[in-house]
């Protein structure tokens, strides 16, 4: 399973840490994983085009960690995004993945 934790202060996102493995399918083939995967890294990717200080990350095998360090309305917009796109997911796929 993928889990999501979301971490907030005072309604402003702080981290989000992603870990795990979904488990739909095999490694290569997972298409749980893949959009996983191509959610956060638009979102990322997105985010630093726009303010490279804004965040930063660290992945590692079966782990992405994402520390907010902006405030500003863009930022925090598309995180919400992000998290409302993987909130859809566990929607679909609540054997696979988790949003805390």
């Amino acid at each position: 399973m993928i889990n999501v934790k979301i971490t907030k202060d005072k309604n402003i996102y702080k981290e989000v840490t992603i870990c795990g493995h979904a488990k739909y399918d095999d490694y290569g083939k997972d298409i749980v994983c893949s959009a996983v995967s191509s959610i956060a890294t638009t979102t990322i990717n997105g985010i630093l085009s726009l303010n490279k200080d804004s965040l930063v990350y660290k992945s590692s095998v079966g782990r992405l960690k994402i520390t907010i360090n902006s405030a500003d309305k863009t930022t925090q917009t598309l995180i919400e995004n992000m998290i409302n796109l993987l909130k859809e997911l566990e929607e679909k796929y609540p054997a696979n993945v988790k949003v805390k």
